[in-house]
């Protein structure tokens, strides 16, 4: 058990477990993006740090297939920042919360040595997608091409640049997809982490191994911050959620099944 999941170990709640907590038809979720830690400055502008914290958080909403309607920003600011870039910032915000129709309540605002964020999303559902439900025997398969991020991540921190469409700063959700395969998939989740190391989440939570029917490269295996969908869903109705993938125009690739094998996980984990 890694340190992170030994921290949440300490907490029980048959809450915790999804990318939210789903209590009474409503889904709270809450990430933080924190200036070293998830970005360095000079990557990004004001706008696009609000943007991608903004969308981030929402991706577990959506990865839940609930429908996001509020947001409590705490923002933590340095004092060298100007109004015109706490304008940008906020504008950032807004743009975000306008496109997938929020609004933004409250929260806290601290003076600070960088520029830390931490959002509260707040969401309605009325079939909710869990990470539970998987049987054994249930087809994994995940949307879009994974690894770019991870690419795009090492090039900034050898001070290279990325183009301002790409994946690292333009995240596409998959809400469309979602929303329009909510009959058949069974479980889900976002690929926050990297694609091994949701998957095992994904097993431990349901008890199950996985029998791979695709070889995954590492660099595909193991890129976090990708925000594409992690699904299941039963093998009979692998025709159908290829029809409703390219009626949303959402790549996806099936690559394993449930199984009594065990899985482990040989990505490095990117918390802790």
């Amino acid at each position: 058990m890694n340190l992170e999941n030994y921290f949440i170990s300490q907490f029980s709640s048959r809450h915790i477990g999804d990318d939210g907590a789903l209590i009474e038809g409503y889904v709270y979720s809450k990430d933080a993006f924190f200036e070293n830690v998830h970005y360095k400055k000079e990557w990004l502008t004001y706008r696009q740090i609000a943007q991608r914290a903004m969308l981030v958080n929402i991706s577990d909403a959506i990865a839940m297939n609930a429908i996001p309607k509020y947001a409590l920003l705490s923002v933590a600011m340095p004092k060298c920042m100007s109004r015109v870039d706490m304008q940008e910032l906020a504008d950032g915000f807004k743009s975000v919360a306008q496109e997938f129709g929020i609004d933004i309540i409250g929260g806290d605002t601290i003076s600070n040595t960088k520029l830390d964020i931490t959002i509260t999303i707040i969401s309605k559902t009325d079939k909710p997608l869990l990470r539970s439900k998987v049987r054994k025997g249930y087809v994994f398969a995940y949307t879009g091409s994974l690894g770019k991020s991870s690419k795009e991540l090492k090039k900034l921190f050898n001070l290279g640049k990325i183009h301002k469409k790409s994946k690292f700063i333009d995240i596409k959700l998959r809400q469309k997809f979602v929303q329009k395969s909510q009959r058949i998939l069974k479980a889900g989740m976002d690929i926050s982490d990297g694609l091994f190391s949701d998957l095992a989440k994904m097993t431990s939570h349901n008890d199950i191994g996985l029998k791979f029917i695709k070889k995954i490269a590492k660099n595909v295996a193991c890129s976090g911050e990708e925000y594409e969908m992690l699904v299941a869903f039963d093998k009979r109705d692998t025709k159908a959620l290829k029809r409703r993938a390219q009626q949303t125009r959402t790549p996806i690739t099936i690559f394993a099944y449930a199984s009594r094998n065990k899985y482990t996980n040989r990505c490095k984990a990117h918390h802790f």
